[in-house]
């Protein structure tokens, strides 16, 4: 799942968790997962079927540890609280998830503190935590935030083992489509608040065949090792709007160049498209060239100099 900061990913993700804010509102028309239709199950049975089934890598790995335990108690309190496992049972899980996802010398580790680890480190203990329940998904919200690309590229080697490993979907929540082409089969591409767009993943490689607008142009933004080093990196114009205020129609329309008085006016629901996956928009681009998607990079000049924001 990709799309600009508060678009809504984590908000949608953590409502499938059933991890809502405190006061937060969660409705459906449909919420099955597993075989279980999970509108209709108590809500004591429902936590305990998703504390099972699904496990949560969360963005911040620094504040998802609780800094006042020991990140080896923490991993415990899994198989201690859903398998009724003993204290020391529980302990060695903890030790071998830790040592499932390759970190040096668990026993050890597993008694020290979330401060005591780096941020990869932290990064790695969660992906242990949402594994050692054995869980049937994995959902990822930023799990490679403020990681340099070597890390990064090792959490998501150990994201794609262990789902590999033990069977499990994930769903991945992220600002870079380089990442999810690297992991995911299907990209979903929200924006304010909606699914815009659910592709296959190798069309990004062709954003010509792309149907929405943003998706295209987000996927045209990215740099690559062919783009011209010269010129500025190309921008969507515009903002993305207030989600606290209604919004009708199209929520990309005012930045849209295709958009039209029924974008502006009517919201278009997902339907399914001619590349194999579905589009919410009323004038979907596939096989129309990109040009005219992107603005022109914006350019301040200074007294001192003159830099280019990309």
């Amino acid at each position: 799942m990709v799309g600009e900061s508060g678009s809504g990913k984590s908000v949608a993700l953590m409502a499938i968790a059933q991890l809502s804010a405190a006061g937060a509102a969660v409705t459906a028309q449909r919420l099955r997962f597993d075989g279980d239709d999970l509108l209709d199950l108590p809500p004591a049975v429902m936590k305990k079927r998703l504390g099972t089934k699904i496990g949560v890598v969360f963005q911040d790995s620094l504040t998802a540890l609780n800094p006042a335990l020991r990140v080896g108690t923490q991993l415990a309190e899994i198989p201690r609280f859903h398998a009724k496992s003993g204290r020391a049972a529980a302990q060695a899980a903890a030790v071998a998830a830790l040592d499932d996802v390759a970190i040096d010398e668990p026993q050890r580790r597993a008694r020290q503190f979330p401060h005591e680890y780096s941020g990869g480190m932290r990064q790695r203990a969660l992906i242990a935590m949402s594994q050692i329940g054995k869980p049937r998904l994995i959902i990822a919200d930023e799990p490679t935030t403020a990681l340099d690309v070597t890390v990064q590229q090792r959490v998501l080697a150990l994201l794609r083992r262990e789902c590999e490993e033990t069977g499990a979907a994930a769903i991945v929540v992220s600002h870079d489509i380089a990442v999810l082409a690297e992991l995911c089969q299907r990209i979903l591409v929200m924006y304010a608040g909606r699914i815009v767009e659910d592709v296959d993943v190798r069309l990004l490689a062709t954003p010509e065949k792309l149907a929405h607008p943003y998706t295209r142009a987000l996927a045209e933004s990215l740099p690559d090792l062919d783009t011209d080093r010269v010129q500025p990196l190309a921008t969507i114009p515009g903002e993305p709007p207030d989600l606290s205020l209604p919004l009708v129609g199209c929520g990309f329309a005012p930045r849209c160049p295709f958009a039209t008085a029924q974008c502006r006016a009517v919201t278009p629901e997902p339907v399914a498209h001619g590349h194999g996956g579905r589009v919410a928009c009323w004038h979907p681009q596939d096989g129309v060239p990109i040009e005219g998607i992107l603005g022109e990079p914006v350019v301040l000049t200074g007294t001192q100099n003159t830099q280019e924001v990309r």
